[in-house]
């Protein structure tokens, strides 16, 4: 199985690629929330508060100012956006080169096995004490039900679907359990 998984992930490990594109995801996956009301979103302040000339007052044509008191923000923060684009060839590059590090180091794993019969957590245990591992991210289909409802309740446990491969969750657990299954997708996913 080595062998099929060294013919698919042939890139060797650039460092700055995968730190270019993992920042960069994480970067996209913020929401920029800030936001304050200047003059103009402030509701209300049509009518001129009071006569032009004759209180000896200033001169007010809307108490949604923002020298008065309930008014609107001067210079107000609006939601800033924080993505940034990422070329469809760095991304799979950067993927490809993750998936042949994880095989280098020994801990990307092919296997046959998440086909459950059943949705229970048992069955999910016995997988893992099979495997030997107790921290991995396992990547199958969502036309495979037993297999999230099996794994997902397990501590250090992640559970995706192949088409929500990123650069961050593949680095982030100890191992990664690949569905002989989906093999061919990833392949698509990942292709230079």
């Amino acid at each position: 199985m080595s062998k099929e998984l060294s013919k698919l992930f042939t890139k060797d490990f650039n460092e700055a690629l995968v730190h270019q594109v993992t920042t960069d995801f994480l970067s996209n996956q913020r929401s920029g929330t800030k936001s304050q009301k200047n003059r103009s979103a402030v509701s209300g302040g049509g009518a001129k508060p009071r006569p032009q000339k004759g209180s000896g007052r200033a001169r007010a044509g809307t108490t949604r100012s923002p020298i008065w008191r309930t008014g609107g923000v001067t210079f107000a923060a609006k939601p800033k956006s924080y993505n940034k684009k990422i070329n469809k060839k760095m991304y799979r590059g950067a993927l490809n080169c993750i998936f042949k590090e994880l095989l280098k180091r020994k801990r990307l794993h092919l296997t046959d096995k998440l086909s459950f019969t059943d949705k229970k957590t048992k069955l999910g245990q016995k997988l893992l004490s099979d495997l030997k591992i107790i921290n991995a991210l396992f990547i199958t289909s969502i036309d495979n039900p037993n297999a999230f409802f099996s794994l997902r309740n397990i501590k250090n446990i992640t559970v995706i679907d192949h088409k929500e491969i990123n650069p961050y969750i593949l680095m982030k657990h100890d191992n990664v359990v690949i569905d002989s299954n989906v093999l061919e997708q990833i392949k698509q996913a990942t292709m230079l």
